[in-house]
């Protein structure tokens, strides 16, 4: 059993920066096969709205933003720590939401983390 936790969310003001991560815990055995054969992605919803990819990351280490946070956000992953990081500069509150990871592969495999709040002052 593999578990995802995220951390590094918070309240900053429009303009700063987060730098959000999500470590794999748990068996690690488990870890090794999936985590590094693992699609990445970082997810986010708003209050009201459906949940959206903000940015994924493929084990080869190929990355896909969407539109709005392209320039700005940055994908990475470390996988001798087990762990994605979503480095998030020039914050606006548009980007304020619940952020969760999400690792999935060609196999069937999905898991989600339980995710972890940005709020963006203007």
């Amino acid at each position: 059993q593999v578990q995802l936790v995220e951390s590094g969310g918070g309240l900053v003001q429009a303009g700063g920066s987060l730098r959000l991560s999500c470590a794999a815990s748990g068996s690690r055995i488990a870890i090794g096969i999936i985590f590094s054969r693992a699609h990445m992605g970082w997810y986010r919803q708003a209050p009201g709205k459906q949940r959206e990819l903000v940015a994924s990351i493929t084990s080869g280490g190929s990355t896909n933003y969407a539109d709005s946070v392209k320039g700005r956000f940055t994908i990475s992953r470390d996988n001798a720590k087990n762990t994605v990081y979503l480095q998030m500069n020039s914050l606006k509150p548009e980007d304020t939401a619940v952020y969760y990871c999400n690792a999935y592969n060609d196999n069937g495999y999905n898991n989600w983390g339980q995710g972890t709040q940005v709020t963006v002052s203007s």
